[in-house]
């Protein structure tokens, strides 16, 4: 009887001198365990790019602090993503950086009362000065002063003209870049953030409100989804962006009256969160299927490693491999 599981053979690893990044996670997709992963993460990312499809990257947690956000910028810059879905830390604590500020290498092991007496926020072993944290927090608020406390905005709306705002004083962040290169930003937990901090602090001071619209973000990139002929998705990390570009799927199926599937054609997510907690930013994209949100025939791969790890190795791997994206889509019908 023939062996039906005996299809690829797995691959030695060698050192060799000169070996490019692409190279060695090309040699680590036909090795074993989580590098393997790492290495099909390039794979399916640069057949993404290879495809007709929409791109969305959900981006979890604070990792502008940790030395990411430029890779972020370059992803959006060489429109290697078409949508971001970020938390609001990694849209603001890049702007920190982009003015001028600093991180600091520090410890987990340091007395966290003193830090506080030097006005030093921690995040696990990167250090901020509060101070600084704080003038981007006043910049936040200077901008959202300039806004219509009449108009309900979508945070798609305020970061397209926070971007606006901050190329205008040549502050080079993120939402700087996307703004540049009609790439739409949701944050749909904004608040949860320094921009939280930037609102009040308008309304301590001028007693001025600004109005954001979480059901307007949902329409938005539902309707992003539905002009896209297919679309891929990128989780670094899980939680709300997760979910957020998940439930497009949904939505569309809803839109059509369960009569169309609208799954994702390609997923990839990196993260160290496990699924048997039964969390979304753990659950499996075999868990996806069931609700219609990725395909069971789609490229999906999930690589259990840490994004400050994963990051920078797959976006150098992606810079050596491909050269120019085929199909990048227009976005000129929502950004206004």
């Amino acid at each position: 009887m023939k062996n039906p599981y005996f299809q690829r053979k797995l691959k030695t690893i060698e050192v060799k001198n000169g070996k490019s990044v692409s190279e060695l996670l090309k040699e680590m997709s036909q090795t074993g365990f989580q590098g393997r992963k790492l290495g099909e993460v390039v794979d399916v990312w640069a057949s993404m790019l290879e495809d007709e499809v929409t791109i969305f990257m959900g981006l979890a947690g604070s990792l502008s602090t940790t030395g990411q956000w430029k890779i972020i910028k370059w992803l959006i810059e060489n429109r290697f993503i078409d949508v971001l879905v970020s938390t609001g830390a990694n849209i603001s604590e890049d702007i920190l950086e982009a003015m001028g500020g600093s991180y600091w290498q520090g410890s987990h092991l340091v007395d966290d009362r003193e830090l506080f007496k030097y006005n030093i926020d921690r995040f696990y072993d990167v250090y901020a000065d509060e101070m600084e944290y704080r003038k981007m927090e006043n910049l936040l608020a200077e901008f959202t002063d300039t806004l219509d406390p009449n108009y309900a905005y979508s945070s798609r709306e305020y970061l397209y003209l926070l971007g606006k705002w901050l190329n205008q004083k040549g502050i080079e962040s993120i939402v700087t870049a996307a703004y540049k290169n009609n790439v739409p930003i949701f944050s749909p937990a904004l608040v949860d953030s320094g921009y939280g901090i930037a609102n009040m602090i308008l309304r301590f001071t001028k007693g001025k409100r600004i109005i954001l619209d979480q059901m307007k973000d949902f329409e938005e990139i539902v309707e992003i989804g539905a002009k896209s002929k297919e679309t891929g998705v990128i989780y670094i990390g899980g939680g709300v962006p997760k979910d957020f570009i998940q439930l497009i799927a949904v939505a569309l199926r809803l839109r059509d009256k369960n009569d169309i599937e609208h799954p994702h054609k390609y997923a990839i997510q990196i993260t160290t969160d496990s699924p048997q907690w039964g969390g979304l930013s753990g659950a499996t994209f075999e868990e996806a299927i069931s609700w219609g949100k990725e395909s069971p025939h789609g490229k999906n791969v999930v690589c259990y490693c840490d994004a400050t790890i994963a990051l920078p190795l797959v976006s150098h791997a992606l810079s050596e491999r491909v050269k120019k994206r085929k199909y990048i889509p227009d976005f000129s019908w929502i950004i206004k």
